[in-house]
């Protein structure tokens, strides 16, 4: 088989350099080739499903980045007994201050300087709490705001006491 071949090659040598490929076989290659050049176009359902992903990707990073933002730390996520304890605190001394409230009828100006007291201890406590979001020793922290609290309740107790002895001894000077 390869002898002939080798033959009709031998034989047609000249008849392949002169003629060459035909015209039509040319314009065939050449449609070819630009039928590949042409851009492949993204359709339609393309383009849905990648902005899709996009939106989609989009709304987990927003739903992450919010709740990391809306996240604080309490001090019960410090500690639980604190927590507690910072509860306990917290209804303790707002009923000692319903109750110095009730006495600032008969002394309004010791009232005040009372409340001016109370009022830079709470202050304080709330800049521990502002702090305790970055702090990186929150332990320390938490410590120092029950200490805060545990204060505010002992001065709003020796209030109440000065106030109950101002108010005997008016009574027992009015007489």
């Amino acid at each position: 088989m390869s002898n002939k071949l080798e033959g009709f090659v031998k034989n047609n040598k000249k008849e392949f350099e002169v003629k060459g490929p035909s015209d039509e076989l040319w314009n065939r290659i050449s449609a070819e080739l630009d039928k590949k050049q042409q851009k492949k176009t993204i359709k339609f359902y393309q383009w849905m499903s990648i902005a899709a992903m996009l939106v989609i990707s989009l709304g987990a990073y927003l739903t992450f980045s919010y709740q990391q933002k809306d996240r604080s730390i309490d001090v019960a996520d410090v500690s639980r007994s604190y927590g507690k304890q910072e509860v306990h605190l917290a209804s303790l001394i707002e009923e000692k201050k319903d109750s110095l409230q009730v006495h600032a009828k008969d002394n309004p100006e010791l009232y005040n300087k009372f409340m001016t007291d109370i009022s830079k201890l709470s202050t304080d406590y709330e800049e521990l709490k502002k702090q305790l979001q970055t702090s990186p020793n929150s332990q320390a922290l938490v410590m120092a705001m029950m200490k805060n609290l545990d204060i505010q309740l002992q001065v709003l107790n020796e209030q109440l006491m000065i106030l109950n002895q101002v108010n005997q001894y008016k009574k027992e000077n009015s007489i």
